[in-house]
Protein backbone atom coordinates (compact mmCIF):
# COMPACT_ATOMS: atom_id res chain seq x y z
CA UNK A 1 0.00 0.00 0.00
CA UNK A 2 3.18 2.50 0.92
CA UNK A 3 4.14 2.02 -2.82
CA UNK A 4 1.21 2.35 -4.45
CA UNK A 5 0.72 5.56 -2.39
CA UNK A 6 4.05 7.10 -3.45
CA UNK A 7 3.66 5.61 -7.30
CA UNK A 8 0.27 7.40 -7.99
CA UNK A 9 1.25 10.24 -6.20
CA UNK A 10 4.30 10.99 -7.81
CA UNK A 11 3.82 13.00 -10.53
CA UNK A 12 7.09 11.63 -11.88
CA UNK A 13 6.63 8.06 -12.37
CA UNK A 14 2.43 8.11 -12.40
CA UNK A 15 0.96 7.22 -15.68
CA UNK A 16 -2.77 6.85 -13.99
CA UNK A 17 -5.22 5.02 -16.55
CA UNK A 18 -2.04 4.06 -18.49
CA UNK A 19 -0.15 1.71 -16.20
CA UNK A 20 -0.75 -2.03 -17.71
CA UNK A 21 -2.61 -4.58 -16.02
CA UNK A 22 0.67 -6.30 -15.87
CA UNK A 23 1.46 -3.48 -14.18
CA UNK A 24 -1.13 -2.53 -11.70
CA UNK A 25 -0.52 -6.24 -10.11
CA UNK A 26 3.27 -5.99 -9.63
CA UNK A 27 2.49 -2.35 -8.52
CA UNK A 28 -0.11 -3.69 -5.76
CA UNK A 29 -2.58 -1.19 -7.87
CA UNK A 30 -5.38 -3.63 -8.65
CA UNK A 31 -8.29 -2.27 -8.12
CA UNK A 32 -7.41 1.33 -7.52
CA UNK A 33 -7.64 2.62 -11.36
CA UNK A 34 -10.59 2.24 -13.44
CA UNK A 35 -10.27 -1.18 -15.51
CA UNK A 36 -9.37 0.28 -19.00
CA UNK A 37 -5.96 0.28 -19.61
CA UNK A 38 -5.50 3.80 -22.18
CA UNK A 39 -2.44 5.15 -24.35
CA UNK A 40 -0.48 8.43 -23.91
CA UNK A 41 -2.49 9.68 -26.48
CA UNK A 42 -5.91 8.46 -25.12
CA UNK A 43 -4.98 10.34 -22.21
CA UNK A 44 -3.92 13.49 -24.14
CA UNK A 45 -7.00 13.27 -26.11
CA UNK A 46 -9.29 12.98 -23.09
CA UNK A 47 -7.47 15.69 -21.26
CA UNK A 48 -8.11 18.25 -23.67
CA UNK A 49 -11.87 17.60 -24.13
CA UNK A 50 -12.30 18.34 -20.87
CA UNK A 51 -9.68 21.59 -21.19
CA UNK A 52 -11.79 22.99 -23.83
CA UNK A 53 -14.62 22.94 -21.50
CA UNK A 54 -13.13 25.36 -19.30
CA UNK A 55 -15.07 28.91 -19.19
CA UNK A 56 -12.51 30.91 -18.58
CA UNK A 57 -8.32 31.27 -19.34
CA UNK A 58 -7.58 30.94 -15.09
CA UNK A 59 -9.87 27.76 -15.19
CA UNK A 60 -8.10 26.68 -17.82
CA UNK A 61 -4.75 26.68 -16.51
CA UNK A 62 -6.26 25.37 -12.93
CA UNK A 63 -7.16 22.15 -15.33
CA UNK A 64 -3.45 22.11 -16.49
CA UNK A 65 -1.99 22.25 -12.80
CA UNK A 66 -3.96 19.75 -12.30
CA UNK A 67 -2.48 17.13 -14.38
CA UNK A 68 0.92 18.54 -13.97
CA UNK A 69 0.78 17.72 -10.15
CA UNK A 70 -0.26 14.12 -10.95
CA UNK A 71 1.04 13.17 -14.33
CA UNK A 72 4.56 15.15 -15.25
CA UNK A 73 4.82 13.22 -18.39
CA UNK A 74 0.98 13.42 -19.55
CA UNK A 75 1.11 17.04 -18.77
CA UNK A 76 4.20 17.90 -21.30
CA UNK A 77 2.70 15.31 -23.75
CA UNK A 78 -0.32 17.23 -23.75
CA UNK A 79 1.07 20.51 -23.65
CA UNK A 80 3.39 19.56 -26.83
CA UNK A 81 0.52 19.04 -29.34
CA UNK A 82 -1.00 22.42 -28.45
CA UNK A 83 2.27 24.77 -27.72
CA UNK A 84 0.83 27.95 -29.01
CA UNK A 85 -2.91 27.59 -27.71
CA UNK A 86 -1.44 26.63 -24.23
CA UNK A 87 1.54 28.48 -23.88
CA UNK A 88 -0.29 32.09 -23.10
CA UNK A 89 -2.40 29.81 -20.49
CA UNK A 90 0.51 28.16 -18.37
CA UNK A 91 2.88 31.16 -18.58
CA UNK A 92 2.07 34.77 -19.44
CA UNK A 93 -0.42 36.43 -19.34
CA UNK A 94 -2.79 34.15 -17.38
CA UNK A 95 0.05 33.52 -14.82
CA UNK A 96 -0.03 37.06 -13.48
CA UNK A 97 -3.92 36.73 -12.41
CA UNK A 98 -3.02 33.25 -10.92
CA UNK A 99 -0.18 34.80 -8.66
CA UNK A 100 -2.32 37.12 -7.91
CA UNK A 101 -4.86 34.87 -6.02
CA UNK A 102 -1.80 32.09 -5.25
CA UNK A 103 -2.44 32.20 -1.90
CA UNK A 104 -6.66 32.31 -2.10
CA UNK A 105 -6.89 29.52 -4.39
CA UNK A 106 -3.80 27.31 -3.22
CA UNK A 107 -4.28 23.44 -3.10
CA UNK A 108 -0.79 22.27 -3.20
CA UNK A 109 2.94 23.53 -3.33
CA UNK A 110 4.03 21.82 -6.75
CA UNK A 111 7.57 20.29 -5.51
CA UNK A 112 8.90 23.85 -4.89
CA UNK A 113 11.35 24.87 -2.39
CA UNK A 114 9.87 27.91 0.23
CA UNK A 115 13.09 29.44 1.84
CA UNK A 116 12.18 31.93 4.68
CA UNK A 117 14.54 34.77 6.19
CA UNK A 118 12.77 34.01 9.03
CA UNK A 119 12.62 30.31 9.61
CA UNK A 120 15.43 28.63 7.11
CA UNK A 121 18.75 31.58 7.69
CA UNK A 122 21.20 29.45 8.09
CA UNK A 123 23.12 27.38 5.74
CA UNK A 124 21.77 24.18 7.23
CA UNK A 125 18.16 24.76 6.72
CA UNK A 126 18.38 26.24 3.25
CA UNK A 127 20.53 22.89 2.58
CA UNK A 128 18.03 20.95 4.22
CA UNK A 129 15.00 22.75 2.50
CA UNK A 130 16.40 22.06 -0.94
CA UNK A 131 17.32 18.42 -0.52
CA UNK A 132 13.74 17.32 1.07
CA UNK A 133 12.25 19.36 -2.05
CA UNK A 134 14.66 17.93 -4.56
CA UNK A 135 13.04 14.58 -3.06
CA UNK A 136 16.26 12.39 -4.23
CA UNK A 137 16.24 13.62 -8.00
CA UNK A 138 19.76 15.12 -9.52
CA UNK A 139 18.62 18.97 -9.84
CA UNK A 140 20.68 20.36 -13.11
CA UNK A 141 18.20 23.56 -13.26
CA UNK A 142 16.62 26.43 -10.50
CA UNK A 143 14.58 29.00 -11.23
CA UNK A 144 14.51 31.26 -7.99
CA UNK A 145 12.84 34.72 -7.34
CA UNK A 146 12.25 36.86 -4.38
CA UNK A 147 8.92 37.99 -6.48
CA UNK A 148 10.06 41.45 -5.84
CA UNK A 149 8.86 42.93 -9.56
CA UNK A 150 6.39 40.21 -10.94
CA UNK A 151 6.19 40.46 -14.80
CA UNK A 152 4.07 43.97 -14.88
CA UNK A 153 2.21 43.12 -11.56
CA UNK A 154 5.14 43.98 -9.14
CA UNK A 155 5.90 42.69 -5.32
CA UNK A 156 3.99 39.37 -5.03
CA UNK A 157 5.89 37.90 -2.12
CA UNK A 158 5.36 34.17 -1.79
CA UNK A 159 2.84 34.15 -4.30
CA UNK A 160 5.92 35.04 -6.86
CA UNK A 161 6.38 30.59 -6.64
CA UNK A 162 3.63 29.92 -9.31
CA UNK A 163 6.60 32.63 -11.78
CA UNK A 164 9.50 30.19 -11.20
CA UNK A 165 7.16 27.04 -11.88
CA UNK A 166 5.83 28.24 -15.13
CA UNK A 167 9.46 29.13 -16.64
CA UNK A 168 10.13 25.86 -15.66
CA UNK A 169 7.29 24.71 -17.95
CA UNK A 170 8.27 26.64 -20.49
CA UNK A 171 11.94 25.01 -20.29
CA UNK A 172 10.81 21.95 -20.42
CA UNK A 173 7.94 22.41 -23.50
CA UNK A 174 10.43 24.26 -25.53
CA UNK A 175 13.69 22.68 -25.37
CA UNK A 176 13.49 19.38 -23.81
CA UNK A 177 14.70 20.28 -20.40
CA UNK A 178 14.05 16.51 -18.32
CA UNK A 179 11.59 18.17 -15.57
CA UNK A 180 12.86 15.25 -13.19
CA UNK A 181 15.98 17.76 -13.05
CA UNK A 182 14.24 21.07 -12.40
CA UNK A 183 13.48 22.83 -9.12
CA UNK A 184 11.29 26.17 -8.75
CA UNK A 185 12.35 28.22 -5.28
CA UNK A 186 11.31 31.08 -3.90
CA UNK A 187 12.77 33.46 -1.32
CA UNK A 188 10.77 34.69 1.04
CA UNK A 189 11.61 37.40 2.62
CA UNK A 190 8.62 39.32 3.23
CA UNK A 191 6.37 41.79 0.92
CA UNK A 192 5.51 45.57 0.67
CA UNK A 193 2.22 44.63 -0.66
CA UNK A 194 -0.15 45.98 1.61
CA UNK A 195 -3.39 43.99 0.23
CA UNK A 196 -1.02 40.65 0.66
CA UNK A 197 -0.03 41.71 4.48
CA UNK A 198 -3.82 42.43 4.89
CA UNK A 199 -5.01 39.04 3.47
CA UNK A 200 -5.98 36.39 6.00
CA UNK A 201 -5.09 34.08 3.71
CA UNK A 202 -1.88 34.84 2.55
CA UNK A 203 0.62 32.11 3.07
CA UNK A 204 4.42 34.51 3.09
CA UNK A 205 6.19 36.10 5.79
CA UNK A 206 3.72 39.22 7.32
CA UNK A 207 6.28 41.90 7.21
CA UNK A 208 8.10 44.12 4.60
CA UNK A 209 10.41 43.14 2.58
CA UNK A 210 13.81 43.26 4.27
CA UNK A 211 16.88 44.93 2.86
CA UNK A 212 20.56 45.95 3.08
CA UNK A 213 23.23 43.65 4.20
CA UNK A 214 20.73 41.14 5.74
CA UNK A 215 19.21 40.45 2.79
CA UNK A 216 22.24 39.83 0.80
CA UNK A 217 23.60 37.97 3.61
CA UNK A 218 20.71 35.73 3.00
CA UNK A 219 20.63 35.48 -0.89
CA UNK A 220 24.78 34.65 -0.48
CA UNK A 221 23.65 31.81 1.90
CA UNK A 222 21.42 30.28 -0.65
CA UNK A 223 22.95 30.74 -3.86
CA UNK A 224 26.69 29.34 -2.26
CA UNK A 225 24.18 25.96 -0.60
CA UNK A 226 22.12 25.66 -3.73
CA UNK A 227 25.66 25.38 -5.22
CA UNK A 228 27.43 22.81 -3.24
CA UNK A 229 23.93 20.66 -2.68
CA UNK A 230 23.63 20.77 -6.72
CA UNK A 231 27.37 20.86 -8.57
CA UNK A 232 26.34 20.58 -12.07
CA UNK A 233 23.00 23.42 -11.58
CA UNK A 234 22.36 26.44 -14.30
CA UNK A 235 21.25 28.98 -11.82
CA UNK A 236 18.52 31.34 -13.08
CA UNK A 237 17.63 34.42 -11.23
CA UNK A 238 13.70 35.81 -12.11
CA UNK A 239 11.67 38.45 -10.80
CA UNK A 240 13.95 40.49 -8.35
CA UNK A 241 13.60 44.03 -7.72
CA UNK A 242 15.31 46.91 -9.98
CA UNK A 243 17.71 48.00 -6.89
CA UNK A 244 18.93 43.94 -6.21
CA UNK A 245 18.86 42.19 -9.55
CA UNK A 246 22.13 43.27 -11.04
CA UNK A 247 23.94 43.26 -7.88
CA UNK A 248 23.02 39.35 -7.60
CA UNK A 249 23.89 38.73 -10.88
CA UNK A 250 27.23 40.77 -11.25
CA UNK A 251 28.34 39.02 -7.82
CA UNK A 252 27.70 35.67 -9.29
CA UNK A 253 27.83 35.64 -12.92
CA UNK A 254 32.04 35.22 -12.62
CA UNK A 255 31.95 32.41 -9.92
CA UNK A 256 28.85 30.20 -11.24
CA UNK A 257 26.74 29.51 -14.50
CA UNK A 258 23.67 31.90 -13.40
CA UNK A 259 21.11 33.69 -15.39
CA UNK A 260 19.18 36.35 -15.19
CA UNK A 261 16.38 36.51 -17.56
CA UNK A 262 14.50 40.21 -16.77
CA UNK A 263 18.32 41.43 -17.22
CA UNK A 264 19.72 38.89 -20.11
CA UNK A 265 17.06 37.12 -21.15
CA UNK A 266 14.76 40.08 -22.15
CA UNK A 267 17.68 42.05 -23.45
CA UNK A 268 18.51 38.36 -25.77
CA UNK A 269 15.32 38.71 -27.72
CA UNK A 270 14.53 42.83 -28.30
CA UNK A 271 18.20 42.74 -29.69
CA UNK A 272 16.87 39.27 -31.94
CA UNK A 273 13.45 42.13 -32.47
CA UNK A 274 16.20 44.94 -33.50
CA UNK A 275 18.16 42.66 -35.72
CA UNK A 276 15.08 40.76 -37.42
CA UNK A 277 13.70 44.18 -37.72
CA UNK A 278 17.10 45.69 -39.59
CA UNK A 279 16.71 41.79 -42.13
CA UNK A 280 12.94 43.61 -43.01
CA UNK A 281 14.17 47.08 -43.51
CA UNK A 282 17.91 46.41 -44.65
CA UNK A 283 19.24 49.60 -42.80
CA UNK A 284 22.79 48.95 -40.48
CA UNK A 285 22.59 49.21 -36.80
CA UNK A 286 25.15 51.46 -35.60
CA UNK A 287 22.70 54.11 -37.75
CA UNK A 288 19.91 53.87 -35.20
CA UNK A 289 19.12 55.84 -32.29
CA UNK A 290 17.72 54.08 -29.24
CA UNK A 291 15.33 55.44 -26.94
CA UNK A 292 14.13 53.22 -23.97
CA UNK A 293 10.58 54.31 -21.96
CA UNK A 294 11.37 52.56 -18.69
CA UNK A 295 14.59 52.88 -17.36
CA UNK A 296 14.22 49.53 -14.61
CA UNK A 297 15.78 45.93 -14.25
CA UNK A 298 14.87 45.45 -17.97
CA UNK A 299 15.24 48.49 -19.73
CA UNK A 300 18.68 49.33 -18.60
CA UNK A 301 19.66 45.34 -18.68
CA UNK A 302 18.17 45.60 -22.62
CA UNK A 303 20.15 48.91 -23.43
CA UNK A 304 23.28 46.83 -22.27
CA UNK A 305 22.75 44.08 -24.44
CA UNK A 306 21.86 46.44 -27.49
CA UNK A 307 24.73 48.52 -26.32
CA UNK A 308 27.53 45.86 -26.47
CA UNK A 309 26.41 44.97 -29.99
CA UNK A 310 26.93 48.00 -31.12
CA UNK A 311 30.08 47.74 -30.26
CA UNK A 312 30.59 44.17 -31.47
CA UNK A 313 29.47 45.97 -34.85
CA UNK A 314 32.43 48.45 -34.33
CA UNK A 315 32.08 51.13 -33.00
CA UNK A 316 33.98 52.14 -29.46
CA UNK A 317 31.92 52.10 -26.41
CA UNK A 318 32.11 56.32 -26.10
CA UNK A 319 30.57 56.13 -29.57
CA UNK A 320 27.85 53.43 -28.77
CA UNK A 321 26.80 55.32 -25.72
CA UNK A 322 25.92 58.75 -27.81
CA UNK A 323 22.99 56.46 -29.85
CA UNK A 324 21.21 55.65 -26.28
CA UNK A 325 18.86 57.78 -24.48
CA UNK A 326 16.81 56.21 -21.27
CA UNK A 327 13.30 58.13 -19.79
CA UNK A 328 11.95 57.07 -16.84
CA UNK A 329 9.29 58.69 -14.77
CA UNK A 330 11.40 61.88 -14.24
CA UNK A 331 11.94 62.24 -17.98
CA UNK A 332 15.05 61.83 -19.98
CA UNK A 333 17.74 60.69 -17.27
CA UNK A 334 20.61 62.98 -17.11
CA UNK A 335 24.30 62.74 -15.51
CA UNK A 336 23.73 65.08 -12.42
CA UNK A 337 20.54 63.08 -11.04
CA UNK A 338 21.62 61.47 -7.16
CA UNK A 339 18.69 59.01 -7.95
CA UNK A 340 20.20 57.25 -10.36
CA UNK A 341 20.81 53.54 -10.51
CA UNK A 342 24.66 52.53 -11.19
CA UNK A 343 22.83 50.87 -14.58
CA UNK A 344 21.08 53.83 -15.63
CA UNK A 345 24.23 55.96 -15.21
CA UNK A 346 25.74 54.31 -17.33
CA UNK A 347 23.62 55.68 -20.02
CA UNK A 348 22.73 59.03 -18.43
CA UNK A 349 23.61 61.82 -20.70
CA UNK A 350 25.06 65.39 -19.90
CA UNK A 351 22.70 68.33 -19.94
CA UNK A 352 24.64 70.53 -22.45
CA UNK A 353 23.95 68.31 -25.05
CA UNK A 354 20.43 69.86 -25.27
CA UNK A 355 19.24 73.84 -25.67
CA UNK A 356 16.10 73.75 -22.98
CA UNK A 357 16.88 69.86 -20.96
CA UNK A 358 14.85 70.94 -18.29
CA UNK A 359 11.94 70.10 -20.86
CA UNK A 360 12.91 67.27 -21.11
CA UNK A 361 9.94 65.45 -18.84
CA UNK A 362 8.16 63.15 -21.04
CA UNK A 363 8.20 60.81 -23.59
CA UNK A 364 6.85 63.25 -26.30
CA UNK A 365 9.01 66.08 -25.82
CA UNK A 366 12.10 63.62 -25.96
CA UNK A 367 11.15 61.91 -29.15
CA UNK A 368 10.98 65.43 -30.52
CA UNK A 369 14.64 66.47 -29.65
CA UNK A 370 16.11 63.18 -30.71
CA UNK A 371 14.46 61.49 -33.08
CA UNK A 372 14.82 57.67 -32.36
CA UNK A 373 14.19 55.06 -34.92
CA UNK A 374 14.55 52.53 -32.12
CA UNK A 375 11.32 52.72 -29.47
CA UNK A 376 11.45 50.29 -26.51
CA UNK A 377 8.97 50.41 -23.61
CA UNK A 378 9.01 49.08 -20.30
CA UNK A 379 7.39 51.06 -18.41
CA UNK A 380 4.13 49.39 -17.66
CA UNK A 381 2.38 52.61 -18.34
CA UNK A 382 -0.59 51.33 -20.59
CA UNK A 383 -0.86 53.79 -23.95
CA UNK A 384 1.89 55.98 -23.38
CA UNK A 385 2.81 55.13 -26.87
CA UNK A 386 0.63 58.00 -28.55
CA UNK A 387 -0.16 58.75 -32.25
CA UNK A 388 1.39 61.90 -31.54
CA UNK A 389 4.56 60.18 -29.88
CA UNK A 390 4.44 57.49 -33.10
CA UNK A 391 3.92 59.90 -35.44
CA UNK A 392 6.85 62.12 -34.06
CA UNK A 393 9.00 59.51 -34.78
CA UNK A 394 7.52 58.25 -38.01
CA UNK A 395 8.49 61.61 -39.37
CA UNK A 396 12.00 60.89 -39.45
CA UNK A 397 12.54 57.26 -40.25
CA UNK A 398 11.04 54.94 -43.30
CA UNK A 399 10.85 51.82 -40.82
CA UNK A 400 10.36 52.69 -36.72
CA UNK A 401 10.90 49.66 -34.79
CA UNK A 402 8.78 49.96 -31.63
CA UNK A 403 8.92 47.23 -29.05
CA UNK A 404 5.86 47.94 -26.58
CA UNK A 405 6.19 44.89 -24.32
CA UNK A 406 5.14 45.75 -20.97
CA UNK A 407 3.20 43.28 -19.58
CA UNK A 408 0.36 41.69 -18.86
CA UNK A 409 -1.54 42.75 -22.19
CA UNK A 410 -3.79 45.62 -19.68
CA UNK A 411 -0.19 47.03 -19.36
CA UNK A 412 1.49 47.51 -22.99
CA UNK A 413 2.53 51.05 -23.52
CA UNK A 414 0.16 50.26 -27.05
CA UNK A 415 -1.63 48.06 -28.93
CA UNK A 416 0.13 47.10 -32.50
CA UNK A 417 -3.15 47.72 -34.66
CA UNK A 418 -2.79 51.28 -33.61
CA UNK A 419 0.90 51.26 -34.33
CA UNK A 420 0.44 49.72 -38.04
CA UNK A 421 -2.62 52.55 -38.58
CA UNK A 422 -0.25 55.09 -37.59
CA UNK A 423 2.46 54.62 -39.60
CA UNK A 424 0.87 53.66 -42.64
CA UNK A 425 2.15 49.90 -41.77
CA UNK A 426 6.00 51.05 -41.83
CA UNK A 427 6.20 50.27 -37.83
CA UNK A 428 8.07 47.12 -37.30
CA UNK A 429 6.78 45.89 -33.97
CA UNK A 430 7.57 43.41 -31.42
CA UNK A 431 4.83 43.24 -28.50
CA UNK A 432 5.28 41.46 -24.91
CA UNK A 433 2.23 39.48 -25.16
CA UNK A 434 1.05 37.27 -28.38
CA UNK A 435 -1.20 38.72 -30.87
CA UNK A 436 -3.27 37.62 -33.81
CA UNK A 437 -2.52 38.75 -37.32
CA UNK A 438 -3.69 42.01 -37.79
CA UNK A 439 -5.20 43.73 -41.09
CA UNK A 440 -4.16 47.28 -41.04
CA UNK A 441 -5.78 49.80 -43.17
CA UNK A 442 -3.73 49.60 -45.87
CA UNK A 443 -4.57 46.43 -46.79
CA UNK A 444 -2.20 43.93 -45.04
CA UNK A 445 -1.77 41.45 -43.07
CA UNK A 446 1.06 41.87 -41.09
CA UNK A 447 2.10 38.97 -38.38
CA UNK A 448 3.26 40.43 -34.71
CA UNK A 449 6.78 39.32 -33.14
CA UNK A 450 6.01 38.16 -29.79
CA UNK A 451 9.38 39.50 -27.77
CA UNK A 452 8.75 36.64 -25.19
CA UNK A 453 11.20 35.54 -23.62
CA UNK A 454 10.30 32.02 -24.05
CA UNK A 455 11.97 32.83 -27.51
CA UNK A 456 15.41 32.30 -26.25
CA UNK A 457 15.81 31.31 -22.82
CA UNK A 458 15.36 27.33 -22.73
CA UNK A 459 17.37 27.08 -25.44
CA UNK A 460 19.97 29.08 -23.42
CA UNK A 461 19.84 26.48 -21.03
CA UNK A 462 19.54 23.50 -23.36
CA UNK A 463 22.94 24.75 -24.83
CA UNK A 464 24.16 25.41 -21.05
CA UNK A 465 23.22 21.91 -19.89
CA UNK A 466 24.15 19.97 -22.78
CA UNK A 467 28.08 20.87 -22.10
CA UNK A 468 28.37 21.49 -18.85
CA UNK A 469 29.21 25.11 -19.18
CA UNK A 470 31.06 26.71 -16.33
CA UNK A 471 29.25 30.33 -17.00
CA UNK A 472 27.36 31.86 -18.98
CA UNK A 473 29.18 34.54 -21.36
CA UNK A 474 28.20 37.78 -23.02
CA UNK A 475 29.51 35.66 -26.10
CA UNK A 476 27.17 33.01 -25.60
CA UNK A 477 24.44 35.47 -25.03
CA UNK A 478 25.33 37.50 -28.59
CA UNK A 479 25.25 34.23 -29.85
CA UNK A 480 21.38 33.39 -28.57
CA UNK A 481 20.51 36.67 -30.06
CA UNK A 482 21.96 36.13 -33.59
CA UNK A 483 20.77 32.58 -33.68
CA UNK A 484 17.06 33.66 -34.59
CA UNK A 485 17.78 34.76 -37.71
CA UNK A 486 16.91 33.07 -40.89
CA UNK A 487 13.60 31.17 -39.60
CA UNK A 488 11.13 34.43 -40.80
CA UNK A 489 10.29 34.93 -44.66
CA UNK A 490 11.20 38.43 -44.51
CA UNK A 491 10.38 39.45 -48.07
CA UNK A 492 7.23 38.62 -47.37
CA UNK A 493 4.69 41.66 -47.00
CA UNK A 494 3.21 41.87 -43.52
CA UNK A 495 6.79 39.46 -42.08
CA UNK A 496 7.08 39.58 -38.33
CA UNK A 497 10.41 40.68 -36.72
CA UNK A 498 10.80 37.60 -34.88
CA UNK A 499 9.54 33.64 -35.79
CA UNK A 500 6.64 32.57 -34.43
CA UNK A 501 5.70 30.80 -31.20
CA UNK A 502 4.16 27.65 -33.27
CA UNK A 503 8.56 26.95 -34.20
CA UNK A 504 9.39 27.05 -30.42
CA UNK A 505 11.10 24.09 -30.54
CA UNK A 506 13.07 24.55 -33.74
CA UNK A 507 14.95 27.92 -32.22
CA UNK A 508 14.80 26.73 -28.80
CA UNK A 509 17.42 23.96 -30.84
CA UNK A 510 18.90 26.86 -33.17
CA UNK A 511 19.46 28.86 -29.79
CA UNK A 512 20.84 26.06 -27.94
CA UNK A 513 23.33 25.02 -30.32
CA UNK A 514 24.88 28.73 -30.95
CA UNK A 515 25.31 29.11 -26.64
CA UNK A 516 26.82 25.62 -26.86
CA UNK A 517 29.24 26.13 -29.93
CA UNK A 518 30.06 29.53 -28.34
CA UNK A 519 30.99 27.99 -25.00
CA UNK A 520 33.18 25.06 -26.41
CA UNK A 521 35.15 27.62 -28.16
CA UNK A 522 35.74 30.33 -25.28
CA UNK A 523 36.91 26.81 -22.88
CA UNK A 524 34.09 27.33 -20.52
CA UNK A 525 33.44 23.80 -20.35
CA UNK A 526 33.97 21.02 -17.56
CA UNK A 527 35.87 19.05 -20.11
CA UNK A 528 37.10 19.46 -23.57
CA UNK A 529 34.61 19.47 -26.14
CA UNK A 530 34.77 19.53 -30.09
CA UNK A 531 32.27 21.64 -32.27
CA UNK A 532 31.47 19.24 -34.02
CA UNK A 533 29.67 17.31 -31.15
CA UNK A 534 27.51 19.93 -29.64
CA UNK A 535 24.65 19.13 -32.33
CA UNK A 536 24.90 15.76 -31.21
CA UNK A 537 24.72 16.62 -27.29
CA UNK A 538 22.28 19.17 -28.03
CA UNK A 539 19.74 15.79 -29.00
CA UNK A 540 21.05 13.64 -26.33
CA UNK A 541 20.19 16.29 -23.47
CA UNK A 542 17.14 16.68 -24.89
CA UNK A 543 14.28 15.35 -22.83
CA UNK A 544 10.86 13.74 -24.46
CA UNK A 545 7.67 12.71 -22.89
CA UNK A 546 6.62 9.59 -23.15
CA UNK A 547 5.93 6.02 -20.96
Amino acid sequence: MINMNRILNNPFKNKGTAFTLKERQQLGLDGLLPPKVQTLQQQVDQAYQQYQSKPTNLAKRQFLMTIFNTNRILFYKLFSQHVVEFMPIVYDPTIAEDIEKYSDIFTQPQGAAYISIDNQNSTNAIKRALVYASDGRKIRLIVVTDAQEILGIGDWGVNGVDICVGKLMVYTAAAGIDPREVLPVVLDVGTDNQKLLKSPNYLGNRHARVTGDKYYDFVDKFVKTAESTFPDMYLHFEDFGRDNAANILNKYRSQYTVFNDDIQGTGIIILASILGALNISHEKLTDQRYLCFGAGTAGTGIANHVYREFIQQGLSPKEAKKHFYLVDKQGLLFKDDPTLTPQQKVFARDKSEFDHPDRLTDLLSVVKAIHPTILVGTSTAPGTFTKQVVQEMAAHTKRPIICPISNPTKLAEAKPKDLLNWTDGKALIATGVPYPDIKANNGVTYQIGQANNALVYPGVGLGVLAVHATRLSDEMISAAAHSLGGIVDTTKPGAAVLPPVSKLNQFSNNVAIAVAKTAVKQGLTKSKISVDDVPKLVKQTRWSPHY
